[in-house]
């Protein structure tokens, strides 16, 4: 493993454990070379993901993407970081026992939604507004009319 702070090849592991949900390696490293210590989590990869976006373009599947835009969509909400882990493993492992490995970008979205509309009403207003492209007030209120959710929502977002 390459050493972020020399760019030296060779790093010395000092600990392993699993991660808190079982889903990773956590290893600490050391580096010969100047002594910089650092951590890496190793994950098990079933299958190399591509995703096909809308514009007809392919994309590797970037876990890190995911966790982004879902840390978007919750910010300010009362959600644990942990959950969003959790969140981001379990589409990640639907994702990979779908057996394919080119996927439509839409069908991640909607798998987010999904875990969003679980998790908290709010981020899943904000996930939705981005990902279906919300362009006026009428959009919103449409949407939230679909989804049964204008009186949970009205006024829970005041400091967003």
């Amino acid at each position: 493993m390459r050493c972020p702070f020399c760019g030296e090849l060779e790093s010395q592991v000092k600990d392993s454990r699993p991660s808190e949900d079982g889903a990773a390696i956590r290893r600490r490293r050391l580096c010969p070379e100047c002594g910089g210590r650092f951590t890496t989590f190793e994950r098990v990869q079933l299958r190399e993901l591509t995703i096909l976006k809308r514009s007809g373009r392919r994309a590797p599947f970037d876990r890190e993407k995911l966790v982004r835009s879902i840390s978007i969509a919750i910010r300010k909400r009362p959600v644990d970081a942990e959950r969003i882990e959790r969140i981001v493993n379990a589409i990640v492992r639907q994702l990979e026992s779908l057996g394919e490995t080119e996927l439509a970008s839409n069908i991640v979205g909607e798998m987010v939604m999904k875990s969003l509309k679980a998790l908290d009403d709010v981020a899943y207003v904000r996930y939705a507004s981005v990902y279906r492209d919300f362009r006026q007030t009428e959009d919103f209120a449409q949407f939230l009319n679909d989804e049964g959710l204008s009186d949970d929502v009205a006024g829970e977002d005041k400091d967003a």
